[in-house]
């Protein structure tokens, strides 16, 4: 466990220009120096009651013997004398007291318009001091108002997700799968912080974490392993410590034989091909543990898990642990917060879904995400044909949705095993040319919502007037789609010359964290078993989550400097929406409201990511910069880093609070921007007892 940072350290600047950060880690040496001595020290941090204490003290006999008093004033009383000392000190105080903010005032300014060598330094140096030794003597004139650490959560929380809570809805009358729907309407604010496991370990590092993870990190049983699917159970092993998926495997059936089949079905030699078919981003539905997902990735392919939530076992929990995408979404009654037209390809295999239920209302959400051209792929014992003549009611149910997929205008392409493929039309004109009642409507501009938040399911097909419905082979296939051309950015109404700035803005800024990443502004890191000194940072980063995305610039930068990680892009709700870019640019993401939990469990992201968030949350006053730090708190994993940039102002408040949330916490200023700061804050691993 790193040993947490110094308390009160002064901030540190770094340039938006260089990947250099000065000798922003020598301060707290210079500090720590400065506190040495006890009486420098105290000179320093309480100037006002130094003054007060020499000007109005008595002398040993309660008596002021030694004041001096001119010939004029001889006749005044002992009373009008010692009044006329007391205004005439008050008086001096304001003076002197004026006399230094006027030369502290020209002092930053002639400072600020001059050279920035190392007289900067030096004079920030001095400027942090100050601040934090203003700031002590805040929080000893507060007293007994002192803000208080949060105390921990009960036990029944480690593995808790918010707005989950399927009893309450059981309880409020919810059935018919509606009961494991998301909803936060009740939902009380959580003021605690959430304890990991008694033997939680820190994850493997990628990508040994994607085949190996600790047994004790996610509520799952042997039992429950045993007890899985076919597929599922040969990828798995259930050891002492540890869970391991086979991602390799020369068992026949295996997820590579699995990915061929539906490669092949395509027309494609294999898997590999997929990309030059226009695919990049695959929503798995009921993913299972990730195994479909984790054998793509290396093909170029990001997949995205969706499944319900699950009080224990979960595929999105292990997935997650994994470190591969994932996200809690169940769609009974509800949209998914992702935009229309998102996905090239939807996957389901034997995922539990019911596609012919409320009249086929989840095959139209499932045509709302997909791409023109895209793919449908299902995988169930339903599609057998030796099984449907044992069976009459499963016979019925294929053949709706049989019948159903082709009023839709999906056209089924190939049908092998369990296995079918759709493929859903790049025209608009298959919707005009059905017969008039031949399934359902395509929906108006005003309730094609492109940008649903956990809307009610519609019964119309959805995307049809939107600008973006460009099918999947028309587009750059990956790495190129993530530098849309001219046409493409006017369509969301955004320049060329924006997304040029944005990725100059954000490769800079990485550079800079990932140099603050690094235990030479926290804490010595211990290496651990089967490393070999990995550069900083030293923490396992994987999993990341952008809360403010705006262009997907972030994402961007991380890709084009080679990180071995991939990005939840989150478009607030109350923020202008850019979440139909991003997933053009075939990144991932959804939309979501920072009052409310994030549909995910503990513990499942490595860095968090928050650009202007916080100022953006505070101007609507629906829920405090606490409630969204200790949201922070739940979803970010032991010794998992956060960074927050925003107006000074705000930064500076917040990093008061991460002091409740044991967070160690480091000021950063920016050079070159006086009106935004850095937050760079890494949470201790605090083991639960």
């Amino acid at each position: 466990m790193p040993r947490p940072m110094r308390r009160g350290v002064s901030g540190t600047l770094i340039s938006e220009a260089s990947n250099e950060y000065g000798d922003s880690h020598m301060q707290n040496d210079d500090f720590d120096k400065a506190r040495s001595s006890n009486q420098s020290y105290i000179s320093l941090k309480f100037p006002v009651r130094l003054v007060l204490s020499e000007t109005n003290s008595p002398s040993k006999n309660g008596s002021s013997r030694n004041v001096y008093i001119p010939e004029g004033f001889s006749s005044i009383t002992s009373r009008s004398r010692h009044k006329l000392a007391i205004g005439f000190l008050r008086i001096s105080l304001v003076i002197i007291v004026l006399l230094t903010l006027s030369g502290s005032f020209w002092w930053s300014l002639h400072i600020s318009t001059s050279s920035r060598g190392t007289i900067v330094h030096g004079y920030r140096r001095l400027q942090e001091q100050l601040v934090s030794d203003m700031r002590d003597i805040g929080k000893i004139s507060l007293g007994s108002t002192r803000l208080k650490e949060l105390s921990f959560c009960p036990e029944e929380y480690e593995n808790y997700v918010p707005c989950f809570n399927v009893s309450d809805s059981l309880a409020s009358g919810f059935s018919d799968g509606n009961e494991y729907d998301r909803d936060c309407g009740h939902e009380l604010k959580q003021n605690c912080i959430v304890l990991p496991p008694k033997n939680y370990r820190i994850p493997l590092r990628w990508p040994t974490g994607r085949d190996v993870i600790w047994a004790t990190n996610v509520e799952i049983s042997a039992q429950e392993v045993l007890s899985s699917r076919s597929m599922t159970k040969r990828m798995m092993m259930m050891e002492e410590e540890q869970i391991s998926f086979r991602s390799v495997s020369l068992v026949l059936d295996s997820v590579e034989d699995y990915s061929h089949q539906i490669a092949e079905m395509l027309g494609l030699r294999n898997e590999s091909g997929l990309t030059r078919a226009g695919v990049r981003t695959i929503l798995d539905i009921g993913c299972g543990y990730g195994s479909f997902g984790a054998h793509l990735f290396s093909k170029g392919l990001l997949t995205v898990c969706v499944a319900p939530y699950e009080a224990s076992g979960s595929q999105v929990q292990l997935t997650l642990e994994r470190g591969l995408p994932a996200m809690i979404g169940s769609f009974s009654s509800k949209q998914l917060p992702y935009p229309s037209l998102s996905f090239d390809m939807l996957h389901c295999s034997r995922c539990g879904f019911d596609w012919d239920k409320k009249d086929g209302l989840l095959l139209l959400e499932m045509d709302r995400v997909l791409r023109p051209g895209g793919y449908f792929v299902w995988t169930s014992p339903l599609t057998n044909s030796q099984s449907l003549l044992r069976n009459k009611a499963n016979e019925k149910k294929w053949t709706f949705i049989r019948t159903f997929a082709e009023t839709i205008c999906w056209d089924l392409l190939s049908q092998q095993d369990e296995t079918v493929v759709w493929m859903k039309t790049s025209k608009k004109k298959c919707y005009t040319a059905r017969r008039p009642g031949d399934g359902p409507a395509t929906c108006s501009k005003d309730h094609d919502i492109s940008s649903p938040y956990y809307q009610s399911l519609q019964s119309c097909i959805g995307g049809t007037e939107s600008r973006r419905w460009i099918p999947i082979e028309q587009r750059a296939t990956w790495p190129s789609r993530a530098y849309l051309n001219s046409t493409e950015l006017a369509i969301h109404g955004v320049h060329s010359k924006d997304i040029a700035e944005d990725t100059g803005k954000w490769n800079i800024a990485l550079r800079n964290y990932w140099s603050l990443l690094s235990p030479l502004l926290f804490s010595d890191h211990p290496k651990r078993p089967g490393d070999e000194d990995p550069p900083p940072p030293f923490n396992m980063l994987r999993n990341v989550l952008d809360m403010n995305a705006r262009y997907g610039g972030f994402n961007s930068a991380l890709l084009d400097a080679g990180k071995s990680v991939w990005v939840m892009n989150v478009i607030p709700t109350t923020g202008h929406n850019y979440l139909p870019l991003i997933v053009d640019r075939g990144f991932i993401g959804v939309f979501h409201d920072w009052c409310e939990a994030f549909p995910t469990y503990p513990r499942t992201y490595d860095l968090v990511h928050a650009d202007g968030l916080l100022s953006l949350q505070s101007s609507q006053h629906r829920c405090t910069v606490l409630d969204v730090l200790t949201e922070i708190d739940r979803i970010l994993r032991p010794e998992g880093w956060v960074i927050i940039r925003d107006y000074a102002s705000v930064i500076e408040s917040s990093r008061a609070l991460t002091t409740q949330l044991k967070w160690d916490a480091r000021l950063v200023e920016i050079e070159n921007n006086n009106e935004e700061k850095l937050l760079i804050c890494q949470k201790p691993f605090i083991k639960g007892q």
